[in-house]
């Protein structure tokens, strides 16, 4: 999932830095994420995931960092999955 994560960020996070140098914790905000990018990557995510980011989850911290994001997208899955 983290490889996935990472290629999505490439294509639609418009970050200063490289993904591939950075860890899963460092800070996507510092690294060039906006606002209007973390739409686009969050559309994408749910597109690739199949899953809806509910209300409560369109905070800055849920895609501050890969790991945040990874955390967000198991989460949701888990939710989502057929009782």
């Amino acid at each position: 999932m983290t490889e996935e994560i990472r290629a999505i960020l490439g294509t639609t996070g418009w970050l200063q830095a490289d993904v591939s140098t950075l860890a899963d914790g460092d800070d996507l905000y510092a690294a060039g994420l906006t606002s209007l990018a973390s739409v686009n990557l969050m559309l994408a995510l749910e597109d690739k995931f199949d899953v809806e980011f509910p209300e409560r989850m369109l905070r800055r911290r849920t895609f501050e960092s890969i790991a945040a994001i990874r955390g967000a997208i198991a989460e949701l899955a888990g939710e989502q999955a057929p009782a």
